[in-house]
């Protein structure tokens, strides 16, 4: 990489992470040159990389200033699911989901899935490969219960970027989020009782839910602020609800991040009503906006909140690697997660903890936040112009999710089945709803493509629902 363009690539991520926003002015040339020890030219090359871009103007006799905003889209409509417990179904269409199997061919827009292609993740691979050449004993004999200590003194740290003071006693590490979730509900309920969580909400939420005999209560969800404070606690009022389960930072799968206040505000209601909160901190690592979000967690003063969090969303899936901090529920957390699944492998752990250890997370994540934000912008950009102008988009905070709201009188349902004829695959909207709500809605991901690649995607739904316009 040229000097220029990493200049360029430095300004470019203080521009994107709102450092520098609209207006404001950019470091004098003379300053630049003095932080970086290089030229004027390189230093104006850098520059006029980003005037290439659209992100700078130049002003005479007065320097560069930000031009760069992104324009939010017409948001989806505040949810308006039935609010009553209802045992959740969709469990036929989710595995059908998670067995597809996508061609060579097909553009991806269906799983949330990480960009797993960038450099900053080459330290990690290593480090699993010497550990697997060298250390592969370690591999063999039972593990620590609560999972590799160095892991848990490495996530307590990370845990502070949210806010949260945690102690590496006070984690149990998991095989992913996924299994964090699960053995939270099943520690903290009943079967039969009630979980109250947003709608729309991730599956695999909503099947963990499901597999313990729980029952749902979709509460209204903003796609700008989250959850709507005031519908629980009418809810509250109404309803035995034993636990809340809630993604209030970079939601999947509408994006948003909650206002501080309303999750200090969400915390008191449930301290109010005395029950738990299972808060999914899993696209936390990736927000835009820095620093990063502060949790439910960081305002727990009694210990019911149970965080989960894993390194699926913001490193690979395929590392398995997740955590729950369990606060007052650490010992009923710690069995059920040994009758579960007893310990975790031990070599993902320590590689991920070196990974942590040696500023490589901290790289990556900074890298991928970067190219996430530009595939949004990229992504919402594809959509206004391709699909229906009715069409309504969230705007997301950060992660790699989009939720895109059609027109009623379409079918999502029955254009990702026309889709795997066209090699592009999404996930329709009633993956998110227990009862099989959103029908014209879909999530769609904007992490692994390329630009071109994208917009053949969405070239080709769009393709696909002006067919079902013809024949409404």
């Amino acid at each position: 990489m040229k000097l220029y363009e990493k200049i360029a690539n430095q300004l470019r991520d203080d521009i994107y992470a709102g450092l520098f926003v609209v207006g404001d002015k950019m470091p004098s040339i003379r300053q630049l040159v003095a932080e970086h020890q290089v030229s004027i030219s390189t230093v104006q090359q850098g520059y006029h990389q980003l005037e290439l871009e659209n992100l700078i103007e130049a002003r005479p006799k007065s320097g560069y200033f930000v031009c760069y905003q992104a324009t939010p889209p017409v948001l989806p409509e505040t949810s308006r699911p039935a609010q009553r417990p209802i045992e959740v179904s969709q469990w036929q269409e989710v595995l059908e989901v998670l067995l597809t199997k996508e061609g060579v061919d097909t553009i991806q827009l269906q799983h949330a899935m990480p960009n797993m292609s960038e450099a900053t993740l080459t330290p990690l691979l290593k480090k699993m490969s010497q550990l697997m050449r060298h250390q592969m004993a370690l591999s063999l004999p039972y593990g620590d219960i609560k999972g590799a200590l160095v892991l848990r003194e490495q996530i307590a740290k990370l845990a502070l970027n949210s806010g949260a003071l945690l102690h590496p006693d006070d984690l149990v590490i998991t095989s992913g989020c996924q299994e964090g979730l699960s053995v939270c509900l099943r520690a903290v309920t009943n079967p039969g009782d009630v979980v109250a969580v947003e709608s729309p909400s991730f599956y695999g939420s909503m099947q963990a839910i499901k597999a313990a005999n729980l029952k749902a209560i979709e509460i209204p969800t903003n796609a700008s602020t989250g959850l709507s404070l005031e519908a629980l606690e009418l809810t509250l009022e109404q309803w035995p609800i034993k636990a809340i389960l809630v993604t209030p930072t970079c939601n999947n799968p509408m994006g948003y991040s909650m206002p501080e206040a309303d999750k200090k505000r969400l915390y008191q209601l449930a301290q109010s009503y005395d029950i738990c909160i299972i808060e999914d901190d899993i696209y936390g690592d990736i927000s835009y906006q820095l620093p990063r979000p502060k949790s439910i967690k960081s305002f727990d003063e009694d210990g019911r909140v149970l965080l989960c969090s894993s390194f699926s969303k913001t490193v690979a899936p395929g590392v398995r690697v997740g955590w729950i901090a369990p606060g007052r529920y650490r010992d009923k957390v710690t069995h059920v997660k040994y009758v579960s699944s007893s310990m975790c492998p031990t070599l993902p752990q320590l590689a991920i903890a070196d990974f942590i250890q040696s500023g490589g997370y901290s790289k990556h994540t900074r890298r991928v936040r970067l190219l996430y934000k530009q595939g949004r912008d990229h992504l919402i950009k594809c959509i206004k112009r391709e699909f229906p102008s009715d069409t309504r988009i969230s705007f997301p905070q950060g992660g790699y999710i989009l939720w895109v709201e059609l027109n009623k009188d379409y079918d999502t349902v029955k254009l990702a089945s026309q889709c795997k004829e066209g090699e592009v695959s999404i996930a329709p909207g009633t993956l998110f709803s227990a009862t099989g709500k959103y029908r014209h809605c879909m999530r769609l991901n904007f992490s692994e493509q390329t630009e071109i690649e994208r917009e053949q995607g969405i070239r080709q739904l769009a393709f696909y629902i002006n067919q079902q316009n013809q024949f409404k």
